[in-house]
């Protein structure tokens, strides 16, 4: 009897981490695998050099956004949806080529894209983004 009491009594619990592993990586690939990898595009913006100058005379069509999402076309309120009209009657007692979108630091893109869209019906104007 007083064998007995003497034994080692070994109760360790081991885990088995091979299932736990194999789940791991079979999610790893199914991630991996369904993961798509799309390209966002974005605007084109052509940025002017630094030592070009230009030194013409002629008129800028000036178009500002405010915070708010406001139009203005030379200094003066417009709609948005009657910026284009707006810009060919400019157009009509004004020689221009050039028209520059300043948007307010807190415009949403839509705004400036709505914008930028309007003045692309003007196929001779060169549009430049500024500060």
């Amino acid at each position: 009897m007083t064998r007995k009491k003497h034994e080692n009594i070994n109760n360790e619990g081991d885990v088995d981490m091979t299932p736990m592993l194999d789940i791991v990586f079979i999610l790893l690939i199914f991630f991996i695998v369904t993961t798509s990898f799309i390209k966002e595009e974005g605007l084109e913006v052509n940025r002017p050099k630094a030592n070009k100058s230009s030194k013409s005379n002629s008129p800028v069509i000036v178009v500002t956004i405010n915070d708010s999402g406001l139009v203005s076309l030379n200094g003066k309120l417009v709609d948005i949806e009657r910026l284009a009209a707006r810009i060919e009657s400019y157009l009509a007692t004004n020689n221009t080529n050039s028209a520059v979108v300043i948007p307010s630091y807190d415009t949403s893109h839509d705004h400036v894209v709505q914008v930028i869209d309007k003045i692309k019906t003007f196929d001779h104007l060169t549009i430049s983004i500024g500060k």
